[in-house]
Formats: structure tokens, sequence, C-alpha cells
């Protein structure tokens, strides 16, 4: 369970430090508004997103075992940190967290880390989208300008959506439609380029200099602070552990998940080996880091590794630089992020739904085998109607039974699945545009 770095350094040069300072700096910009926009969504303060990224960023590149992962907030995590404080309150995500990463390091311990090979690829599938369309609901409130508290279930959301559609702000729906269509033409015509940055400024500016009635950062939860909090222990007693048990085990299987398959698409990009159970190991101590910080869950993100790679990051030095690189803005420049408004975040958060269901694979899903549809068809309705815990566990006892009694089930194949598609950089064609760099052992 040798950390990547440790390899790395080893032979490392000038050269490849310069490669990796200028990826992690691009890797930063684009985790900025990201990391508070997932926070928000979350049900969280918009700092909490900032110092996962930059705790949880810079400890799974530290500990983990992939050349290149970058690790931070993620949009899958959005639908479990949510139910998660609305059941048990912030202090309850925090002690769940810090459990989490426990059981994290106690399956790297065990080696479990080449058990994700087993997870049907249909289950993932299905939350990954399941997950996707409750993104999507929470944030049409903010992208519409609607003022109300909305119910959490996405039915009922959008039952009540519909009857204040009286109540739409012209200026937010049409904020967060401008910030749609420049996030997508920058991405298309500037791939490499951190174009989301520039995107949420330049809205926001406008919105500023023209002082348009759109809710931003600093309007609704007041200013972002400028430094890290000092770490605190979570309390807890042995009747709250108990309760936040299923929490904990949902938030450590989901991050195990998100990190190993993007890793495994990281290795396929590159031409590289990560080492599955260092890279668990440091998702383990990543969470207890978050946790200890007050901060939400962190895992590797798919888009953002590949933002890394695409930028010219060779080594987890390059993670570390943008975990560096953001704490440095939130020293430097928070009052600025305060300006981000609502309507465009809610807008990057859509988008990044959209991104994360794979619409150019539903026609290959609904070609599969009979099983397969069935399963993932289950596995997203749990998702969606029930909870994230019950669709995980009810869609994989279904896909033991299913690959023991019928036809097996494809196993999982990192390049088929959304891992962690809550960034707005697609991995399509990344790997044929990047040439690899020979096999790192």
């Amino acid at each position: 369970m040798k950390p990547k770095l440790l390899t790395t350094l080893a032979t490392y040069t000038p050269r490849q430090f310069g490669a990796d300072f200028i990826a992690g700096l691009t890797v930063a910009m684009v985790a900025l508004p990201l990391s508070i926009a997932i926070a928000i969504a979350s049900g969280a303060p918009p700092a909490k997103g900032l110092i996962t990224a930059i705790v949880g960023g810079f400890l799974i590149s530290l500990l983990g075992g992939s050349r290149v992962q970058i690790g931070g907030p993620t949009g899958a995590f959005i639908v479990v940190v949510y139910d998660v404080i609305a059941r048990h309150g912030f202090d309850g995500l925090v002690l769940a967290t810090a459990m989490a990463g426990v059981v994290l390091v106690l399956a790297a311990l065990a080696r479990a880390g080449r058990l994700i090979a087993h997870i049907p690829e249909a289950v993932v599938n299905g939350f990954t989208i399941g997950i996707a369309i409750i993104i999507a609901a929470s944030e049409l409130k903010d992208f519409l300008g609607v003022a109300r508290p909305l119910p959490a279930d996405v039915i009922p959301k959008l039952v009540a959506l519909w009857a204040d559609r009286g109540a739409v702000s012209p200026g937010a729906c049409a904020t967060g439609l401008v910030a749609t269509a420049l996030i997508v033409l920058l991405r298309r015509l500037f791939p490499r380029f951190p174009g989301l940055i520039v995107a949420m400024a330049a809205i926001s500016l406008c919105i500023a200099l023209l002082h348009l009635p759109v809710d931003t950062i600093a309007s609704r939860y007041g200013a972002l602070p400028s430094r890290l909090p000092l770490p605190a222990v979570p309390q807890m007693t042995l009747p709250r552990v108990i309760e936040l048990l299923p929490s904990a085990l949902t938030i450590a299987f989901l991050a195990a998940i998100e990190s190993l398959l993007s890793a495994m698409v990281a290795d396929r990009m590159i031409g590289s080996r990560h080492r599955p159970n260092a890279e668990i190991m440091a998702q383990g101590w990543a969470n207890l880091g978050c946790a200890l910080m007050g901060a939400l869950p962190a895992t590797g993100a798919i888009a953002r590794t590949a933002t890394n790679i695409r930028a010219g990051g060779q080594t987890p030095v390059a993670g570390l630089i943008h975990a560096l690189a953001v704490l440095a803005v939130m020293m430097v420049a928070a009052p600025l992020a305060g300006y981000l408004v609502m309507p465009a975040l809610a807008a990057l958060l859509l988008v990044t739904a959209w991104n994360m269901s794979e619409p150019h694979k539903w026609r290959g899903y609904w070609a599969a085998p009979l099983p397969e549809r069935a399963l993932l068809l289950v596995t997203l309705a749990l998702t969606v109607l029930v909870n994230l815990t019950v669709a995980i566990g009810v869609g994989v006892a279904l896909g033991l039974v299913l690959r023991w009694f019928a036809a097996p089930l494809a196993d999982t194949d990192p390049q088929g699945v959304s891992a962690d598609a809550d960034e707005l950089v697609a991995r399509d064609g990344a790997a044929q545009q990047l040439q690899p760099r020979g096999t790192d052992p």
C-alpha cells in the first residue's frame, strides 16, 4: 500500500514539476466553483466544499495509489450528504464521514481493493442516472429563482415547482440559461481550457455591474471564510454511532466505487497502473481528515482527474498543488467568490447532471440483455423514489442472484461507468487524445 507519490518522487525532475504546477492550477480553477456548487446542493454551507477540496484533495494525492487522481467533493455524494444532513444534522454528517473513513481504512487493510470488479455495471449505471435525476430536480429551484422552500423528495418537489410556476424569476431564469449556454460553448470550443471559472466569473460580473436582483452566495449565505477552521473531533455516543452506521457504510461504499473507477479510467488514459488498496487507504484518511475539519465526504473525481491529465499532470504533485491553489484563493479572494450567482451555480450542476447520466450510452443500455435492463431500471427507480442505500443494497443483491442463476452480467467497465460525473469535463475521447506514458507498477 505504498503511496504512488513516494514512487514518483524517486525519479522526479524539474520538468515534471513544471508540468504538475500548470496542471494543478488548471484543476484548481475547475474545482473552485464546482466545490462551492456541490456543497450548496448538498445542503451544506458553501465553504464546506472548498475545505473538502483542500483537505480531501491534498490527502488523496499525498497517500493515494494513482499517479494523477484528483480528489474532493463530488456530485454523486450530493444525494447521500443531503439525506444525512436532513435526517441527522450536519454534525451527524461529520460523524458519519469519520466512520466511513475508518471503514475504508479497514477495507484497505483487508485488501478489498479489487472487489469493485464484482459489482454489476448495470447497478452502477442505474444509481448514477438516478443521482443525476435527483441533482437536476434539486437545482431547478435556484435555476428558476423560486424562493419558497420545496419538499426534499423528487416527485413532491416537481409537483411543488409546477404549482409555483407563476413565481419564476425572469432574471434568474435568463441568468441560468446564459450560464448553461456559456459553459457548454466554452467546453466545446476550448476543451483543454478551464472555461468553467471564466463562465462563472463573466456571468457574476455582469449581474454585479447591472445590479440585477439575482441571488448570490454572499446574499444568501454571507461572506466565505478566508482560512481553514481548527480541527475538532466529532462528538460520538454508542447510540449515535449505531444510528449513523448505515449512512457511514453508504458513504464508504460510494467513495470506494468512485475512487477506484476514476483511477481505472486514469490508468487507461495514461497507460499506468494504480494501487487499489493504497487508493482506498487514502480515501479513508482523507475522509477522516475532512471529518476533523468539519467538511464533506471526499473521493476521487473522475473529470477533475481527466482535466489534470489533459493539462499535463504527471505525478501526485499536481494534486497537491491543486489543493494548495484552492487554499490560496480561499485566503486571498474569498470575498470575490461571494459574488457567484446562484442560478449560474445551478446551471453548472444541471449540466453536470446531464453529463453524469451519459445520454450517449442510453441506446447501448437499452440494447443490453433483459436482466441487465431490469437491474438498471430497478436500481434507478429505487435511487429516485426511495434512497441510495436501499438502491445499492437491492441492486447488488439482485445482480448477484442474476449472475448466479442466469447469464453472467458484464463486469464493471471503468470506461463505461460514470463513476464521478459530478464535473463538466467529459471524459469521452480523452484516452484517444493522450498517448500512454508507459506502465508504472
